[in-house]
């Protein structure tokens, strides 16, 4: 083994390394210690309804401190009330993640809690186009390349000093199945997702050595306002049905399983993975 080491060039053998350095001690736990989040602070955006809130509840199950957020205040009071009712740790903050004044507010709310961050769980999407992806207009381009695909990387930028300091953590990106299965009259829509996969392969690569693993979550139509408002996903269900042998729509919790999962010590040597949960498969 040493010698097939050898034989790989220098410059790709970090590559074969494990991208978070574990100590022997995590490895003498018990295997439901090795689950829980406890101790853990992570920051949810878009997590107020549908899969970002399922995800929330389900690392604050886990046992992690769980920063909500989203656009409207009515809606982040509405989810922290649910949450701390079933006697969760959570706060909550208002933030459009296409604001950088928002962004830097939920960095700082986050750190009232903790002198770091664990986790990034970037859910916050736009579609405020159904139609021609070439009679697109320039400010529909920017505003869901905005917050479709900036605004993680920006807010990850304000974060990832704390996540340093708390000796790594872990990153997922939301993106869709119409990444790769193009959904007709969503094509900006489309191309931004595709880019978030994207994204996160470069990100895994470059914050490997800081111990920061980046995944990227595929959810197929899962059934939430978002899904039941855009007709077209659900017009598309028949085609799915014949082609994939599609059954039904999914559960937000069917996604919120796999995040935790991500986030925990078992998925340690996870990193830079495009992971879809849409109940068939979209590159076959």
């Amino acid at each position: 083994m040493a010698a097939i080491f050898r034989s790989i060039p220098r410059a790709f053998r970090g590559y074969l390394c494990t991208p978070v350095p574990l100590s022997a001690r995590r490895f003498s736990k018990r295997a439901d210690e090795n689950r829980t989040l406890a101790g853990k602070v992570a920051v949810i955006t878009g997590s107020t309804r549908g899969i970002g809130f399922a995800i929330a509840r389900r690392l604050a199950q886990d046992g992690a401190h769980v920063v909500i957020s989203s656009r409207k205040q009515e809606n982040v009071d509405k989810a922290v009330a649910m949450l701390k009712e079933e006697g969760l740790s959570v706060t909550g903050t208002v933030c459009h993640v296409g604001k950088a004044e928002d962004r830097q507010h939920l960095v700082t709310t986050a750190l009232k809690h903790s002198r770091g961050i664990d986790f990034l769980v970037c859910v916050a999407g736009v579609n405020p186009l159904v139609g021609s992806t070439l009679g697109a207009s320039e400010q529909i381009w920017d505003k869901i390349l905005d917050v479709n695909v900036k605004s993680p990387a920006l807010l990850l930028s304000k974060l990832l000093p704390h996540m340093e300091n708390r000796g790594g953590g872990c990153v997922v990106l939301v993106s869709s199945v119409s990444a790769y299965v193009p959904v007709p009259k969503l094509g900006v829509y489309n191309t931004s997702k595709t880019a978030l996969l994207g994204l996160g392969k470069s990100l895994a690569v470059e914050l490997a050595p800081k111990g920061i693993r980046v995944n990227c979550l595929v959810p197929g139509i899962i059934k939430t306002d978002f899904s039941l408002r855009e007709k077209t996903l659900l017009n598309i269900l028949p085609d799915m049905n014949k082609i994939f042998g599609l059954q039904r729509l999914g559960e937000p919790e069917e996604c919120a399983g796999l995040v935790s999962f991500l986030c925990s010590s078992d998925a340690s040597y996870i990193t830079g993975e495009n992971i879809t949960v849409a109940g068939f498969s979209p590159k076959l």
